[in-house]
């Protein structure tokens, strides 16, 4: 492992504290009385509140000024300024706590604990004036430098994948980001308080399962040794919750982890967030109106109204929302209907659009594939897109009134499909029917069609009473609240590609290659990583670059000659 200069010198300090008695990752709690955001909001000279306390948090800045000095901490719910005199805290001869302690030995990224009391500078800023300090974490790599001024950020950690790969330090010095997962969670405490007002029950489906299915996705496939079988994560849980409704619940709801072994890109992540609810004794019709309330409740909770930004667009999130149905919106968009053509014609029309269709596509993948293309970009305010072909549906009650569709709506909003819902289908003979036309579709080729689930099938049969159910994707709904263009900024860790660390040769082997062991970290600051890398390097450059790097690393050893360079390159 390759150190940086700042690295080391934390390193060093760790040890220097340690030689002076103090644990530089002490064991004890810290009993932390206030936050900050406390103090800041609730603060008054009148009053004199807070003259007695305890607070505890990371370093983010200093500024030494001799016997006095002023630093500010961050804790959980912001910052706030402190003040540190080296007689408050070391009252007594020995001011090595202030003086050694304090102004060498701690760093920006450090998290201490801070006991003292409440007051307001000369410039007018609430700050705590510390009696006392404890160092509760030493911090061994340095924070991303981000500079602050006039309400502007400069030098930010910006960078996207760094960002998403190391989170926490992404948390730590962008302070907007929190913010998004704190919203992302009163999304889900909102709608969690919604159903258990109406007496659902919340409950846990498996995550492995032996058959995929309750929706059309490729899945993840694994295996279990001692039952020797072959199990999928989940795609959906659709299925074990309508179970839950056959054996006598009337209401169930789960907020899980669904996984896809799809492709990924602004809106799409292999393990994704899914709210689906089950609903006796209702269908498509209380579900649209019961999503409008849910959409406007979570919008007045987050934004204290019902309009929220999104991008340039203003999305008006209270009911009632525009209702088309899926030909009807490819018609308006396209002009293409759906309903006149055959399947081989629509296909041919695809074509013409330009678009990647194949002979293994039946009608309800092509009208799928023609919507995606022409009509989703165009639903910028909240629509329900109803009335689906039956092919597209294989889980969805036949439609009351139309031949060949089925009741079923999506919701799209700002381009983007956010909920799917159905009047549930609870005829076992024709769910099992249903079932062998996916299965001759993945005869066809649809890796996406679902399996046959024989279980499911046996449930039914025991009679499912009429059912309303929907998916609403907690992933892309928080995008649209907190107005995030990438999933990737509302997921905390999402998935990325193996992180590619840059090799290193030990020691020991350069060592053996004659370079003497004082020299090896100035050729690591110089990027010579491995001996490959030092026997590829110009002998010339390597022996200039060593003076310059001698000073910068206050290296005490005379230069070695350019013959030693040579030796070393050429060993």
């Amino acid at each position: 492992m390759v150190l940086s200069e700042q690295e080391q010198l934390r390193r060093q300090k760790r040890l220097d504290l340690m030689a002076l008695g103090i644990d530089p990752y002490p064991a004890e709690a810290y009993p932390v009385s206030v936050y900050a955001k406390d103090i800041l909001s609730t603060y008054s000279t009148e009053a004199a509140n807070f003259q007695d306390v305890t607070l505890a948090g990371r370093l983010m800045g200093f500024r030494i000024m001799g016997n006095a000095s002023f630093a500010e901490l961050q804790d959980a719910s912001g910052r706030i300024q402190l003040y540190f005199r080296r007689d408050d805290l070391c009252p007594g001869e020995d001011k090595t706590l202030y003086n050694t302690v304090f102004k060498k030995l701690l760093d920006i990224g450090d998290i201490i604990g801070v006991k003292g009391y409440v007051f307001t500078t000369q410039m007018g800023e609430i700050s705590v004036h510390v009696r006392e300090f404890t160092l509760l974490s030493k911090a061994l790599k340095p924070l991303p430098v981000v500079k602050e001024a006039e309400g502007q950020t400069y030098d930010a950690f910006s960078d996207p994948e760094m960002r998403y790969r190391q989170r926490y330090v992404d948390l730590i010095v962008n302070p907007s980001v929190k913010d998004i997962f704190i919203k992302r969670a009163k999304i889900i405490s909102t709608m969690r308080s919604m159903f258990d007002e109406r007496g659902w029950l919340e409950v846990e489906t498996p995550v492995l399962q032996a058959i995929h299915g309750g929706a059309s996705a490729r899945p993840f496939k694994t295996h279990h040794n001692t039952l020797d079988m072959p199990l999928y994560l989940r795609i959906a849980n659709e299925l074990y919750l309508k179970r839950l409704i056959v054996g006598g619940f009337d209401g169930v709801y789960e907020f899980g982890k669904m996984f896809r072994n799809e492709g990924m890109d602004r809106t799409h992540n292999p393990e994704f967030t899914s709210l689906e609810f089950y609903v006796a004794y209702k269908d498509y019709h209380w579900m649209m109106d019961l999503t409008e309330k849910i959409f406007e409740k979570v919008a007045q909770t987050l934004h204290q109204q019902t309009q929220v930004m999104v991008g340039e667009n203003a999305i008006e999130f209270a009911g009632p929302y525009p209702k088309l149905s899926i030909s009807e919106a490819i018609l308006k968009y396209s002009g293409v209907d759906v309903d006149a053509l055959s399947e081989d014609a629509l296909r041919a029309k695809c074509l013409e659009f330009g678009m990647e269709v194949d002979e293994q596509m039946g009608k309800g993948k092509l009208i799928d594939e023609l919507f995606g293309e022409k009509v989703e970009a165009n639903l910028i305010q909240p629509t329900f897109i109803i009335d689906y072909p039956v092919e597209m549906s294989p889980l969805t009650k036949k439609h009351r009134s139309k031949e060949g569709l089925v009741e079923r709506f999506e919701l799209f909003v700002n381009g983007k499909e956010i909920a799917n819902a159905y009047s549930e289908l609870n005829d076992p003979i024709d769910q099992k029917e249903r079932f062998e036309d996916q299965l001759r579709l993945a005869e066809k080729g649809d890796d996406e069609a679902m399996a046959m689930d024989h279980d499911f099938i046996r449930s039914l049969e025991y009679a499912m009473p009429p059912t309303s159910g929907i998916g609403i994707g907690i992933d892309r709904l928080t995008m649209l609240m907190t107005n995030q263009a990438s999933i990737q900024e509302v997921l905390f860790f999402p998935q990325m590609r193996t992180e590619v660390l840059k090799e290193v040769s030990s020691d020991a082997d350069f060592v053996q290659a004659g370079v003497a062991e004082h020299w090896i970290p100035a050729l690591q600051k110089m990027g010579i990583l491995t001996l490959e890398a030092l026997k590829a390097a110009n002998p010339n450059k390597v022996f200039n670059d060593l003076g310059g790097m001698r000073k910068k690393l206050k290296i005490e050893a005379a230069m070695p000659s350019k013959d030693e360079v040579i030796a070393w390159i050429e060993s």
